[in-house]
């Protein structure tokens, strides 16, 4: 009797205080390092602001046209070859919404749009070497800024301008490379100019 007393008392105890066999034998989770969150937060900042800045939308339809415009490129262009005749026509592989069909925009950055937009800026690539320095948007104190000096190496400058951020040592290199590569100097030049572009608009 004494001992059944016992057993029932010891049944209620565990039962109330929540020990189980199956709890009592494991380890509590160990708590994360403070350290090791801090240093995430630091390189990757609040998790409200990096689901924005580390997210990669597809650029806005219209965005790409203001951009081509500001750098250069003639939006009005009717040739069949030209930048702003391919843009004009290409709404679709684009992404651009349909209104009349209720179709929003697509922000997703598929193979087919970046693929497009890489061709865009291929052929977008003579006008903006040329007309580059004379936009507004790349001149200081009235001077523009040049893509390439006299011995077609890229400038920091120009490269700035074209991409909307300063340039780096890693992005004249790229340039530099992809000139050296290429079959001839005004292709290597034409193809600088568009991995630059692609890249700072396709999160690269």
């Amino acid at each position: 009797m004494h001992r059944l007393r016992f057993i029932c008392l010891a049944s209620f105890i565990c039962g109330f205080t929540g020990c189980t066999s199956e709890i009592s034998g494991g380890s509590p989770p160990l708590p994360p390092d403070p350290f090791a969150e801090l240093d995430r937060l630091q390189r990757e900042g609040p998790p409200r602001y990096a689901s924005r800045v580390h997210s990669c939308a597809k650029i806005r339809y219209r965005t790409l046209g203001n951009v081509l415009a500001s750098r250069g490129v003639d939006l009005a262009a009717t040739s069949e070859l030209a930048a702003g005749n391919l843009y004009a026509q290409g709404p679709t592989a684009l992404g651009a919404p349909s209104y009349a069909a209720r179709v929003r925009e697509n922000i997703d950055l598929g193979l087919a749009t970046t693929a497009k937009m890489f061709d865009l800026y291929v052929q977008a690539a003579p006008e903006i070497i040329a007309k580059l320095p004379s936009r507004p948007e790349c001149q200081v104190n009235g001077t523009g800024a040049q893509l390439f000096d006299a011995a077609n190496h890229c400038l920091a400058d120009g490269v700035s301008c074209l991409i909307g951020v300063p340039a780096t040592a890693t992005h004249l290199e790229v340039c530099n490379e992809t000139i050296s590569r290429a079959a001839d100097v005004e292709s290597g030049k034409r193809l600088a100019v568009a991995v630059l572009a692609a890249a700072a608009h396709t999160c690269e």
